[in-house]
């Protein structure tokens, strides 16, 4: 399968580009399901360059739902002001540790349903939370994963939801949590938004360049 061969050359290609935000957390301070939970809460849509450091900042002063609690939401506001939407990220970062707290014992729940029903928590979260902290088979869907999917020509889909369900029906299973992983490092590296770098594309003779205008 093209599929097959695609995962094989990206896992070559990407080797060397810095690993996504929440595998550096991983790498910093293991699989703890809350940390990669508050983390990738914080990442929507803020840049990864600045929201890893936001994300170390308040990991040092904060670990855990009762200790997220424990910070005032003005402190909190102040610690993580640098990314955007930061006022209402810290709402909900108080939320979602109160609830966790109140209904799951302080723990990070481990299904899908459950993960939903918590506060600012959509299928993305829910689903990187799955794959990289209980390593269950789920496909996360960023811009990235979106973007380059339907520009492969692997999938015709508008929004994130629908790639999240037309890929589990072409990509097997066993590959569905390392999707997101190397499509968010070749996003950020080669296949970019804007003018992506075809000339350097691995993967180019699979790709149907649907939407591509320009590129390098």
């Amino acid at each position: 399968m093209a599929i097959e061969k695609i995962i094989k050359i990206l896992r070559k290609e990407t080797k060397n580009f810095n690993p996504t935000l929440i595998k550096q957390i991983i790498i910093k301070h293991n699989k703890d399901p809350f940390l990669i939970l508050i983390c990738c809460l914080l990442s929507l849509r803020s840049k990864d360059i600045v929201t890893i450091n936001v994300c170390n900042d308040l990991i040092k002063k904060a670990q855990t739902p009762k200790e997220i609690l424990n910070i005032p939401l003005r402190e909190l506001e102040k610690i993580i002001f640098k990314i955007g939407f930061y006022k209402n990220k810290a709402k909900v970062l108080h939320k979602v540790s109160k609830e966790i707290i109140e209904k799951y014992d302080g723990k990070v729940p481990k299904t899908e349903i459950e993960l939903l029903e918590l506060p600012g928590v959509g299928r993305k979260t829910a689903n990187l939370v799955l794959g990289l902290a209980f390593n269950k088979p789920a496909i996360c869907v960023d811009i990235h994963v979106h973007r380059i999917s339907n520009r492969l020509g692997i999938i015709k889909t508008k929004t994130p939801e629908k790639t999240e369900f037309a890929l589990k029906k072409i990509i097997p299973k066993k590959y569905w949590i390392e999707w997101n992983d190397l499509l968010v490092r070749w996003g950020q590296n080669i296949c970019t938004p804007i003018s992506p770098k075809c000339s350097q594309c691995k993967i180019k003779k699979y790709c149907k360049q649907i939407g591509v205008i320009k590129h390098r």
